[in-house]
């Protein structure tokens, strides 16, 4: 099969497109046909080994323990392991693999759900990460209720524009923070209100109940100041560019001061699972969620889409097309 695989850490350059072995599924293991296979920051993470402790938290100190990248898919049952149940070989799903830059890729059962029937392959490509993220984010730390005000800093990006919709599916008032350039696409998500993170100062908006910080580099401060004195923050990821912490030095402070002040400042990590995956599914069949898919990229480019990500042009969400 055909495979974007890297033997090295680096930027885009470290890719190549090779034929390798088709893989063999474990027992709680399915093998998926991909159709078409996401694209987001911890791909580029992965592909770089930056910052340093992901290396050291398995992915491979020196060069990766995996050479084919890629973590989202959306494709075709091609054969299970013994224990899998949910699924036969025909079967039509999403969710979270490894190494899903290739034409096959295993997942485990419970990283799978079935695809929304209202998705082509690339829009369900484009869900699993991104929108688990905003879900657990929106519902589950901040607690996200009707009639919240509720902030989102990259409200434009994959994460941000899952977060708007699911803060409106919950009833709240949506107040998102972009480029200007990014605007149009953030109010038709659902958000009542948009500002410019280069001219408008969101502080001036406030007082929020939530605020969602999307991979942002505002101080603590600035977002405080914003916050309700009983208002909840939750900091989803960082990019400071840092080769050690790579932002995670905000979630560590936020951490430490927690526990003296009324607000609460909580970071996030999310869980990869297909219970919240059908979750999703409903939420996507009903019309509530659409995917805002940018573009899509064929296999062979995948070092240009992640560089198109990272360079910041991206409105939503981009894909590599397998099909």
């Amino acid at each position: 099969m055909l495979a974007i695989t890297q033997d090295r850490y680096g930027d885009s350059e470290v890719l190549a497109l090779r034929e390798i072995d088709v893989p063999a599924p474990a027992s709680d293991e399915v093998l998926v046909e991909v159709r078409a296979a996401g694209v987001d920051r911890g791909v580029w993470h992965l592909m770089t080994g930056l910052p340093y402790p992901i290396r050291l938290a398995g992915y491979g100190v020196r060069a990766p323990k995996n050479p084919v990248i890629g973590m989202d898919l959306a494709g075709v049952v091609s054969s299970v392991g013994a224990a899998v149940t949910r699924f036969r070989p025909g079967d039509e799903v999403y969710g979270i693999g490894s190494g899903t830059f290739a034409e096959h890729a295993r997942a485990l059962e419970k990283k799978l759900a079935p695809k929304p029937a209202n998705l082509t392959f690339e829009q369900a490509a484009a869900v699993p990460v991104s929108a688990l993220t905003a879900l657990q984010a929106v519902r589950d730390r901040a607690e996200v209720k009707a009639g919240d005000r509720v902030l989102i800093l990259g409200a434009s990006g994959g994460v941000g524009s899952y977060a708007v919709q699911v803060a409106k599916a919950s009833g709240a008032e949506v107040t998102a923070v972009c480029s200007a350039s990014k605007a149009e696409l953030v109010e038709q998500l659902g958000a009542q209100q948009v500002l410019d993170y280069r001219t408008d100062d969101f502080t001036q908006y406030g007082p929020f109940d939530v605020i969602l910080d999307i991979n942002g580099h505002a101080s603590l401060g600035r977002l405080r100041k914003a916050l309700t004195p009983k208002g909840t923050l939750v900091i989803v990821g960082g990019e400071t560019g840092g080769r050690w912490l790579g932002g995670m030095d905000r979630l560590l402070r936020a951490m430490m001061l927690s526990p003296f002040i009324g607000q609460r400042l909580r970071p996030f990590i999310s869980s990869e699972n297909h219970v919240d995956l059908q979750a999703l599914t409903e939420l996507i069949e009903s019309g509530q969620v659409t995917p805002a898919l940018d573009r899509v990229f064929p296999l062979a480019e995948a070092g240009a889409a992640i560089q198109y990500l990272i360079d910041g042009h991206v409105r939503g969400k981009v894909v590599l097309g397998l099909t």
